[in-house]
């Protein structure tokens, strides 16, 4: 787990909520990271399935080691 994972959490939390309610990944692109799909539709797709990978990770990884240092 990086900082930026530790300063991206609620991201990470926002982005899974959003898969969950099967938002579409353009409206939570939108939403979340501020940028406009219909203007730069290769970069929001990058950003959202980049960060939705590691909002992944982190739910099966990286809270161990969030846990880890949280009993520090």
């Amino acid at each position: 787990m990086t900082d930026y994972d530790r300063a991206h959490l609620v991201t990470y939390m926002r982005l899974l909520d959003a898969e969950a309610d099967n938002a579409a990944w353009e409206e939570a692109v939108q939403i979340i990271f501020g940028i406009d799909p219909t203007h730069d539709r290769d970069r929001a797709a990058r950003v959202h399935a980049a960060h939705l990978a590691r909002a992944h990770w982190m739910t099966e990884n990286g809270f161990r080691e969030l846990l880890k240092t949280a009993l520090h």
